[in-house]
């Protein structure tokens, strides 16, 4: 009797191997149904999404398709898309929010995906003007997650490709705000974001690189977004520049520009279109701020030529003591520590700057004052310098001179010894 034989012919093998590939793919299209049937339509409309979420951020946590539009991915064909499965297809408005927020809103399911992302964002937006609209009045068109968020691309907002990242938070706010046609039932400017691209704001941002720079969400809030109401804009500048709003609060403008309905620093800096202050916004020519409510020779309009005169004074002393210390510099002279001084005069003409948001002439002198004494001593030591300099000069040239008589007077007096009869 042979013994039993465990040889297995090459055309078996195959045989397991087609069999076993084949359940493998079985496997692999019923766990990716959506995709598969997606990605094989060739329809843009329908194609494209299967194709950006491959990079989204939800399909990297292992997320698929079924997570926000229902459904059953292990079925081929339309019975996937059975509304008895918890297929809602496209959701509206509403539908979005509440999909987004099944997870987003539970603390414990974020926990364990993301700790640091908030968990109010769905009760945040409905208290925007948004979220109020989507949810009183039914408006479809608002914004909703998935407008600021593109669905099916979604990455985080630190991420350059990102809709929110802060380089493209305007585009994408700009997409509603800045389409004419899409506006026109709301009655709103649109042309913030072709604005707010000329302001000093967007120049430090995308010119120098500064992503801390203030765009549309840091104003106006993200989630909860909603235009700033007059009391409040003072409030909202100030998160950057604590220093002019504290200033300003204190000042007899404050309570002015809220009883006349006046948005405090948009008044003179405007919102959108924010250029780089200059000293000339207290002139009296085109590019003042004051002029537009204090006619020439008013009390406002004399105070504005005060703090301006004030501010010009210690330029001019800087400047001065800047030019003479370098001149002392650039000849050698030894005035380091008068030009690392001299950086004190600069400080206080910033803050002068910023004290002309109290409206006040003695808080203005206040700050100009320690700058001018600072630019006064650096000054005289400048020149001072200078008077060395001078001094030095001259000893040299008398020195010079000195060496040269004698230099002469030695030539002669061998002349002569050697002329003598020996």
């Amino acid at each position: 009797m042979k013994p039993f034989s465990c040889v297995i012919s090459p055309l078996a093998l195959w045989i397991i191997f087609l069999v076993f590939q084949s359940g493998v793919l079985a496997a692999e299209t019923a766990e990716n149904s959506c995709e598969t049937c997606h990605l094989a339509l060739g329809v843009e409309n329908l194609t494209k999404p299967a194709e950006n979420f491959k990079a989204d951020i939800h399909a990297a946590k292992g997320f698929g398709c079924v997570s926000c539009h229902g459904g059953d991915p292990t079925i081929m064909g339309l019975e996937a898309m059975d509304k008895k499965k918890g297929y809602i297809g496209k959701p509206t408005g509403l539908q979005i929010i509440e999909t987004c927020g099944k997870c987003h809103s539970d603390a414990n399911f974020m926990r364990r995906y993301n700790p640091t992302l908030r968990v109010d964002q769905v009760a945040e937006y409905f208290t925007s003007v948004h979220g109020k609209r989507l949810k009183e009045q039914k408006d479809q068109k608002v914004a909703t997650c998935a407008s600021c968020h593109v669905a099916h691309s979604i990455r985080p907002p630190n991420d350059s490709r990102s809709s929110v990242h802060p380089l493209k938070v305007a585009d994408t706010c700009g997409s509603c705000h800045a389409n004419k046609a899409y506006m026109a039932p709301y009655k709103i400017p649109t042309d913030q974001v072709e604005k707010y691209k000329t302001s000093v704001h967007w120049q430090m941002m995308a010119s120098k690189g500064d992503l801390s720079a203030p765009t549309c969400n840091d104003c106006h809030g993200n989630h909860g977004a909603s235009p700033p109401g007059v009391s409040s804009v003072v409030n909202v500048c100030g998160q950057c520049h604590a220093v002019n709003s504290e200033l300003f609060n204190k000042s007899a403008h404050s309570k002015i520009f809220v009883q006349m309905g006046i948005p405090g620093c948009a008044a003179c800096h405007s919102n959108h279109a924010i250029v780089a202050t200059s000293d000339a916004m207290l002139s009296t020519g085109d590019k003042s701020a004051c002029a537009g409510c204090h006619p020439p020779t008013s009390s406002g309009e004399m105070l504005a030529a005060k703090m301006l005169g004030s501010i010009d004074r210690l330029k001019a002393e800087t400047d001065k003591a800047t030019v003479t210390l370098a001149s002392a510099e650039h000849a050698g002279m030894e005035v380091s520590q008068p030009l690392f001084d001299l950086n004190e005069a600069k400080t206080a003409l910033i803050k002068a700057r910023a004290a002309i948001h109290s409206f006040d002439q003695a808080t203005v002198e206040k700050e100009i004052e320690p700058g001018l004494k600072v630019s006064e001593r650096a000054y005289a030591r400048g020149v001072k310098a200078l008077d060395e300099l001078q001094f030095r000069r001259k000893g040299l040239a008398i020195s010079a001179l000195i060496i040269l008589a004698l230099v002469i007077g030695l030539v002669l007096k061998i002349r002569e010894m050697e002329r003598k009869p020996k």
